[in-house]
Protein backbone atom coordinates (compact mmCIF):
# COMPACT_ATOMS: atom_id res chain seq x y z
CA UNK A 1 0.00 0.00 0.00
CA UNK A 2 1.28 3.70 -1.00
CA UNK A 3 1.30 5.88 1.86
CA UNK A 4 -1.37 8.75 1.57
CA UNK A 5 -1.16 12.35 2.62
CA UNK A 6 -3.90 14.37 4.23
CA UNK A 7 -3.50 17.95 4.92
CA UNK A 8 -5.93 18.28 8.10
CA UNK A 9 -7.02 21.57 10.58
CA UNK A 10 -4.97 20.92 13.26
CA UNK A 11 -7.90 22.36 16.26
CA UNK A 12 -9.85 18.58 14.87
CA UNK A 13 -6.77 16.71 15.64
CA UNK A 14 -6.20 14.26 18.53
CA UNK A 15 -4.62 15.29 21.74
CA UNK A 16 -1.70 12.79 21.32
CA UNK A 17 -0.86 14.03 17.47
CA UNK A 18 -1.01 17.85 18.70
CA UNK A 19 1.57 17.06 21.81
CA UNK A 20 3.68 14.86 19.14
CA UNK A 21 4.37 17.85 17.24
CA UNK A 22 4.69 19.93 20.46
CA UNK A 23 7.53 17.13 21.63
CA UNK A 24 9.08 17.51 17.82
CA UNK A 25 9.40 21.54 17.78
CA UNK A 26 10.90 21.31 21.95
CA UNK A 27 13.39 18.92 20.91
CA UNK A 28 14.04 21.13 17.39
CA UNK A 29 14.36 24.19 19.48
CA UNK A 30 16.48 22.51 22.08
CA UNK A 31 13.83 23.66 24.57
CA UNK A 32 14.59 20.01 25.93
CA UNK A 33 17.65 17.78 25.95
CA UNK A 34 15.52 14.25 25.90
CA UNK A 35 12.57 12.84 23.98
CA UNK A 36 11.63 11.87 28.44
CA UNK A 37 12.24 15.27 29.47
CA UNK A 38 9.73 16.46 26.55
CA UNK A 39 6.89 13.86 26.67
CA UNK A 40 6.73 14.65 30.15
CA UNK A 41 6.68 18.19 30.19
CA UNK A 42 3.71 18.26 27.35
CA UNK A 43 2.52 15.03 29.44
CA UNK A 44 2.12 12.46 26.86
CA UNK A 45 3.44 8.85 26.81
CA UNK A 46 6.94 8.40 24.98
CA UNK A 47 5.52 5.37 23.23
CA UNK A 48 2.30 7.66 21.87
CA UNK A 49 5.15 9.83 20.68
CA UNK A 50 7.23 7.25 19.16
CA UNK A 51 3.90 5.76 17.49
CA UNK A 52 3.14 9.44 15.54
CA UNK A 53 6.97 11.12 15.55
CA UNK A 54 7.12 9.55 11.86
CA UNK A 55 3.73 10.35 11.02
CA UNK A 56 3.32 13.77 11.75
CA UNK A 57 4.91 17.19 10.72
CA UNK A 58 3.04 20.82 10.40
CA UNK A 59 2.17 21.69 7.01
CA UNK A 60 4.00 25.10 6.04
CA UNK A 61 2.25 26.51 3.08
CA UNK A 62 4.95 29.70 3.21
CA UNK A 63 7.97 27.30 2.56
CA UNK A 64 7.28 26.28 -0.94
CA UNK A 65 8.35 30.44 -1.23
CA UNK A 66 11.65 29.76 -0.07
CA UNK A 67 13.03 28.14 -3.07
CA UNK A 68 14.65 30.50 -5.81
CA UNK A 69 15.95 29.44 -9.33
CA UNK A 70 18.76 31.00 -10.65
CA UNK A 71 20.09 31.27 -14.19
CA UNK A 72 23.37 31.55 -15.45
CA UNK A 73 25.90 31.52 -17.83
CA UNK A 74 29.36 30.05 -17.18
CA UNK A 75 32.44 29.66 -19.23
CA UNK A 76 33.48 26.27 -20.25
CA UNK A 77 36.39 25.88 -17.91
CA UNK A 78 36.75 23.28 -15.19
CA UNK A 79 35.97 24.00 -12.11
CA UNK A 80 33.50 27.07 -12.47
CA UNK A 81 30.12 25.14 -11.69
CA UNK A 82 31.99 23.63 -8.70
CA UNK A 83 32.84 26.66 -7.12
CA UNK A 84 29.53 28.21 -7.46
CA UNK A 85 27.70 25.08 -5.97
CA UNK A 86 30.66 25.44 -3.09
CA UNK A 87 29.25 29.06 -2.75
CA UNK A 88 26.20 28.54 -2.42
CA UNK A 89 26.40 25.65 0.04
CA UNK A 90 28.72 27.81 1.82
CA UNK A 91 25.97 30.35 1.98
CA UNK A 92 23.75 27.57 3.79
CA UNK A 93 21.65 27.22 0.89
CA UNK A 94 20.39 23.89 -0.44
CA UNK A 95 20.83 23.20 -4.03
CA UNK A 96 17.45 21.00 -4.85
CA UNK A 97 17.99 21.05 -8.62
CA UNK A 98 20.69 21.55 -11.39
CA UNK A 99 20.06 21.80 -15.00
CA UNK A 100 23.17 22.17 -17.33
CA UNK A 101 23.27 22.79 -21.12
CA UNK A 102 25.81 21.91 -23.69
CA UNK A 103 28.15 24.61 -24.37
CA UNK A 104 28.32 26.49 -27.35
CA UNK A 105 30.59 29.21 -28.12
CA UNK A 106 32.10 28.70 -24.86
CA UNK A 107 29.51 29.29 -22.68
CA UNK A 108 27.10 26.87 -20.52
CA UNK A 109 23.75 28.04 -19.50
CA UNK A 110 23.20 26.49 -15.71
CA UNK A 111 19.74 27.07 -14.39
CA UNK A 112 19.46 25.75 -10.13
CA UNK A 113 16.78 25.45 -7.71
CA UNK A 114 17.86 26.66 -4.45
CA UNK A 115 16.80 26.11 -1.12
CA UNK A 116 17.08 29.78 0.59
CA UNK A 117 14.99 28.67 4.33
CA UNK A 118 18.41 28.69 5.79
CA UNK A 119 20.38 31.51 3.76
CA UNK A 120 22.92 33.15 5.52
CA UNK A 121 22.43 36.75 3.50
CA UNK A 122 19.83 37.57 1.08
CA UNK A 123 18.69 36.30 -1.96
CA UNK A 124 20.64 39.16 -3.50
CA UNK A 125 23.68 38.97 -1.80
CA UNK A 126 23.80 35.30 -2.70
CA UNK A 127 23.24 36.38 -6.33
CA UNK A 128 26.38 38.98 -6.35
CA UNK A 129 28.63 36.53 -5.07
CA UNK A 130 27.74 34.24 -7.88
CA UNK A 131 28.38 37.42 -10.47
CA UNK A 132 31.17 37.75 -8.77
CA UNK A 133 32.88 34.51 -9.19
CA UNK A 134 35.33 33.70 -11.91
CA UNK A 135 33.86 32.20 -14.85
CA UNK A 136 30.35 33.42 -14.41
CA UNK A 137 29.39 35.51 -17.24
CA UNK A 138 25.60 36.11 -16.62
CA UNK A 139 23.80 35.47 -13.21
CA UNK A 140 19.88 36.27 -12.65
CA UNK A 141 16.39 34.92 -10.82
CA UNK A 142 14.17 33.74 -12.76
CA UNK A 143 11.79 32.39 -10.63
CA UNK A 144 10.25 32.40 -7.27
CA UNK A 145 7.77 29.74 -5.69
Amino acid sequence: MTDRYYVVRGDILPDGILKTLQVKEMLQRGEAATVHEAVERVGLSRSAFYKYKDGIAVFNPLERERIVTISMDLQHRSGVLSKVLGLVAGCEGNVLTIHQSIPLQGLANVVISVDTGLLDRSVNELLAAIRAQDGVSRASVVGQG
